[in-house]
């Protein structure tokens, strides 16, 4: 527990304290949790948004401005599918589908909104994040995940892209 509040404290302390210039660590965060009520998870991503456009331009050889004034319907587009191939979520060992539904900048940070509904109980996640860690040994997701009001938290990295949790 002590681990998972020190992980959260200083992922939000390096992206809080880096938001409004360059920064020097290669964090993301990733807040799932659980709404039985909706039947559904609910994922706010959390991405330094040069990070995302360097992945992204890397892996499609295409210049990307998302986040910026000059964002086009292509670059988001490449966004979502470049999403769908690094990230998913099987829940309760079956493959679910994971809805776009809106993103916003603050400061550097891409701050992206997802679902994944018609999950009427959560015995296990199965979960798969790649994003920008493909190419970048530096990079790391953190994932806490907020379940039926049990605490999880997640590390991915380069070398460690998948993660497994039981309820």
């Amino acid at each position: 527990m002590k681990k998972t509040i020190l992980i959260t404290f200083l992922g939000f302390l390096f992206l809080t304290l880096t938001s409004f210039s360059a920064h020097k660590f290669y964090v993301s965060l990733y807040q799932v949790n659980y709404a039985p009520e909706k039947k559904m998870l609910q994922i706010t991503a959390r991405l330094f948004v040069d990070d995302v456009n360097n992945s992204i331009g890397k892996k499609y050889k295409k210049k990307m401005n998302l986040g910026s004034e000059t964002e086009t319907v292509e670059d988001l587009n490449l966004f979502k599918k470049y999403f769908n191939e690094k990230f998913s979520i099987k829940v309760n060992g079956q493959l679910k589908s994971t809805q776009f539904l809106s993103k916003e900048m603050e400061g550097d940070v891409l701050i992206c909104y997802f679902s994944i509904k018609d999950i009427n109980k959560v015995t296990g996640l199965e979960i798969y994040n790649a994003i920008i860690t493909e190419g970048n040994s530096e990079q790391q997701n953190i994932m806490h995940f907020n379940v039926l009001g049990v605490k999880n938290t997640l590390l991915f990295s380069e070398s460690s892209s998948k993660g497994m949790l039981k309820y």
